[in-house]
């Protein structure tokens, strides 16, 4: 089973962000990270998963570890909601990050994956290790 960590940061929402992901194949962790300007924490909350799913060629048991709810509930709950209301939220209004949502539901769709929320700042090591690692790319802008 693949275990990854996910984090994203912003300095300034909106403002100079960064995303890292560490992944666990096997006991051979593998970290990785980016930075974007001009961006939001939630965009970056949907990057690193997006990112990590990018690294992983065949279809695999995983078990994916955020502190973002929004992460966690968009994609094991409310995206269902979404797709059958075209893309509208509860609001009837557009759903935000409507592109990074698809990608990320599309990146699902070749594994089997369970979704694990973890409390931020609770002294999980590897949450705190990726954390760090995003906030250190978003300084990089």
């Amino acid at each position: 089973m693949i275990k990854i960590y996910t984090d994203g940061s912003c300095l300034k929402n909106p403002g100079n962000g960064g995303w890292a992901a560490i992944i666990n194949v096997d006991n051979q962790i593998k970290k990785i990270s980016g930075s974007v300007k001009d961006t939001t924490n939630n965009k970056m909350e949907l990057l690193a998963p997006i990112k990590a799913l990018q690294e992983i060629k065949e279809q695999q048991l995983i078990e994916i570890y955020t502190d973002s709810q929004y992460v966690k509930l968009g994609i094991t709950d409310w995206i269902h909601k979404w797709i059958k209301n075209d893309w509208r939220n509860s609001k009837k209004e557009p759903v935000k990050n409507k592109e990074l949502w698809i990608e990320l539901y599309d990146l699902t769709k070749s594994h089997e994956i369970k979704w694990i929320w973890v409390k931020a700042h609770a002294g999980n090591v590897l949450n705190e290790e990726v954390d760090l690692l995003a906030k250190k790319a978003a300084e990089l802008n």
